[in-house]
């Protein structure tokens, strides 16, 4: 009898983490159904399904339900499977990274590589309520195995994202920085912006900066195909920024939380154009460096992430459900999540 899923989608960064997963599980003769919460735009194609209700989705009674971000209705059926919207980065350098706190919704956990396995093992051998299994992240699929690049077409392409923390983001100081250096270099420019940063005024710079610029195009959601047409990034403290490197492509960063051998870190406007025709050199020790680090973000690189996500799910539910320790009763937490949930 074939297998039911169920994709729990909180926001738009979902549908490249679960579309990899979507094809593996339909490559199995399995099924698959898609819960979008209201935070989550409706961005769903031909083909894929989804359920409208919470009730509906309790009916389609789920083998597993796969959520990218933090939380989860706990009252669905099937076992809770995490895996992960971004890698473990503590841009917020905290003494405990936030990544790895433990919030009792889940099952299971898909975690990436060493720097997210380990962690998570430790802490499941404490509180041995959930099982952690070391897999890939289904999102890097889509980016392996690598292919070799033609050079670019005319000038280089530099891609600009950024993260959404108010004290970190880099957004409402670049689009100055990049509208002088738009108009003094003839670099082609994609700039996008982290899907929590909604502020309509913010938004507004930068598709001025697309209309009075021939060289820069903005996008609100960018692909890994975009990411794989352009030289170079510039970024701040982002996630999204292991993402980039595991494309063997440099970054420049403006005033990361976490700087190291792997980036190009600037912390003056002035910096930041100088900086990029150095990334653009691809220096020999920088791109070792981005080797080593992203190797130990990500273990796998054979595009078969997502085969090993069921494999685990297949492993926990034959000799792990409902075998494991009572997860933390979460009481109030739950009552939240009943009331936030009700009209769903």
């Amino acid at each position: 009898m074939p297998r039911r899923y169920l994709f729990f989608a909180e926001l738009a960064y979902a549908y490249p983490i679960l579309r990899p997963l979507q094809r593996a599980i339909a490559a199995r003769g399995d099924e698959v159904r898609w819960l979008l919460l209201p935070t989550c735009p409706d961005n769903l194609g031909d083909g894929e399904q989804r359920v409208g209700t919470l009730k509906e989705a309790a009916a389609y009674a789920p083998d597993a339900i796969f959520a990218p971000g933090n939380f989860i209705y706990y009252f669905l059926p099937g076992i809770k499977v995490k895996v992960f919207h971004g890698y473990p980065i503590n841009k917020r350098n905290y003494e405990v990274d936030n990544h790895f706190r433990r919030r009792g919704w889940f099952d299971m956990l898909c975690t990436q590589g060493d720097s997210s396995y380990l962690p998570f093992l430790r802490l499941s051998e404490e509180h041995p309520y959930f099982k952690v299994y070391k897999t890939g992240w289904a999102k890097m699929d889509d980016f392996f195995p690598l292919t070799e690049e033609p050079a670019p077409d005319g000038p280089p392409t530099i891609l600009y994202a950024t993260t959404f923390t108010r004290r970190f983001t880099s957004a409402y100081l670049m689009p100055d920085i990049i509208d002088d250096i738009a108009r003094r270099k003839p670099w082609r420019w994609l700039l996008t912006l982290h899907p929590k940063l909604t502020d309509p005024q913010l938004i507004a710079r930068y598709q001025a900066l697309d209309q009075k610029h021939d060289n820069v195009t903005f996008k609100r959601a960018v692909t890994v195909d975009d990411m794989r047409g352009t030289q170079a990034m510039l970024c701040d403290s982002s996630s999204i920024i292991l993402e980039y490197m595991m494309l063997r492509k440099p970054v420049v960063t403006f005033r990361n939380t976490q700087p190291g051998a792997h980036l190009i870190d600037v912390s003056t406007p002035d910096e930041v154009m100088p900086a990029i025709e150095h990334a653009l050199t691809r220096p020999t020790d920088l791109m070792d460096n981005i080797e080593a680090f992203t190797a130990h973000h990500e273990a796998f690189r054979d595009g078969r992430n997502c085969e090993r996500i069921l494999d685990a799910v297949d492993d926990f539910i034959s000799h792990y459900q409902g075998r494991l320790s009572p997860k933390p009763l979460n009481l109030s937490r739950k009552l939240i999540q009943r009331w936030q949930a009700r009209n769903l």
